[in-house]
């Protein structure tokens, strides 16, 4: 099966995961039209995609993906839609759950909606393998029932539901990918992996939650974009895929890994105060991606590496974004272990 899709309309593509999957289009795919609708909350940042200003087939409009009027103008000139639109930090979702619900509930919903009146031949949305909730034995299988646990993850799971909702009563053409913990370049530094690199260059304190024992599975950001674009233009209609790469890592050895690799006292690690509800493992069956074709080519050493050496180059991107309002979400995140932890 193949789909031409010559139009994106590409949400949320002002934030980590949606400007790389730009980046990977516009570099193998440059004949696809590409208009990205991006709100800017803190986590949009127009310098992930400061390289396509201008460019021949690449259109950024400012914009909110529950404004009807607007994604109605947006989708009526594309052939597809691809979400990656979300408020996504499950510690953020503690101190605001109603944000995350407007965006990743409405907000898929309004997407659904102008996909189905104009027609389009694909809407696929980026989701989380955190819909799962916590696993803790085996493998979590794209039909396993969705168990969410923080109000992120349960506005993923009702945005999939949403977006299941209108394939069933109307037809939409739906993909639905679930994502591993992501990490890479350009990824916004409250996410672990950037907060640990950020925090060593500096010389502070990395914080891990509790005794830094909770489990991932962490997908090169260029890895998972592959597998999106794969699945938009090969996988039958109807899929749900599980992306990762099936390795599991403790928060601890990633900072470990970090710290070694800028050659830091392991004395900078700080288990802090653990986070309400929190999931201590997930982990993906990733069989059905991998019969598409799609298979991981970064290992984690060289990806966390990579990454690191990225965030040391370019350290006017992210000092940019660690002030004011940063400091204040950071201070109220991280809180040091009671006594009797």
């Amino acid at each position: 099966m193949s789909r031409s899709l010559k139009r994106l309309l590409v949400a949320g593509a002002a934030g980590f995961i949606g400007s790389n999957f730009v980046r990977l289009m516009r570099k193998t795919r440059p004949d696809v039209e590409i208009t990205v609708l991006d709100k800017l909350t803190y986590a949009g940042n127009l310098a992930n995609l400061k390289e396509f200003e201008g460019a021949s087939g690449y259109r950024f409009v400012h914009g909110d993906i529950c404004d009807a009027d607007l994604v109605n103008t947006l989708a009526e000139k594309a052939d597809a839609i691809v979400n990656f639109a979300a408020e996504t930090h499950v510690d953020r979702s503690l101190m605001d759950p109603f944000a995350f619900i407007e965006t990743d509930v409405r907000g898929t919903a309004v997407l659904c909606e102008a996909a189905r009146r104009y027609g389009h031949e694909a809407f696929l949305l980026v989701s989380t393998d955190e819909v799962y909730g916590h696993v803790a034995g085996g493998r979590s299988r794209e039909d396993d029932p969705l168990l969410p646990r923080s109000p992120y993850s349960a506005s993923k799971a009702g945005g999939e539901h949403i977006a299941h909702a209108y394939a069933k009563s109307f037809g939409l053409p739906l993909l639905v990918t679930r994502g591993s913990n992501n990490y890479g370049p350009f990824q916004y530094p409250e996410k672990l992996i950037p907060v640990l690199i950020t925090n060593a260059i500096d010389g502070m304190k990395l914080p891990l939650y509790n005794d830094g024992s909770a489990v991932r599975d962490y997908v090169y950001v260029e890895d998972h974009c592959r597998a999106i674009a794969m699945v938009l233009y090969e996988a039958p209609l109807g899929g749900v895929y599980n992306v990762g790469t099936g390795v599991e890592t403790t928060g601890l050895q990633v900072a470990e890994a970090v710290l070694e690799i800028m050659r830091k006292p392991r004395s900078l690690i700080e288990f802090v105060a653990d986070r309400p509800g929190h999931d201590y493992r997930y982990a993906l069956d990733i069989s059905r991606i991998t019969e598409l074709g799609w298979e991981p080519r970064v290992t984690f050493a060289e990806g966390l590496e990579q990454t690191v050496r990225w965030y040391q180059q370019h350290q006017d991107w992210w000092r940019a974004l660690k002030s004011g309002e940063y400091w204040e979400y950071y201070k109220k995140n991280y809180r040091p272990l009671s006594p009797l932890s």
